[in-house]
């Protein structure tokens, strides 16, 4: 799992059957201090809450489409949840 900011959405005329009724949504990637991270990609947005300026937490692959309980789906990246808290505390370095 990664956390990214929604940052667009997209809006296709034709797409796969299985994506049908689906949100996708253009996500970029951040890192602990949540500064961008690599390249912006689409996402979908499998809670169909999520919107711009969201942070959410996604997962990649095949694990991308589980919450869909579809037999494939064609995605790279797929939303499942929107984060409302983020704290990450100092570790301190061995020495």
């Amino acid at each position: 799992m990664f956390v990214a900011k929604v940052i667009g959405n997209m809006v296709c005329t034709h797409k796969d059957e299985n994506l049908k009724g689906l949100k996708l949504l253009i996500v970029q990637p951040v890192d602990v201090q949540l500064n961008d991270k690599g390249k912006p990609l689409v996402a979908i947005d499998t809670i169909g809450q999520s919107g711009a300026g969201d942070l959410v937490y996604l997962a990649k692959s095949r694990e991308s489409s589980l919450p869909l309980n579809k037999d494939l789906v064609a995605s790279d990246a797929g939303i499942l949840g929107i984060i409302d808290y983020y704290n990450v505390t100092k570790r301190m370095e061995e020495i």
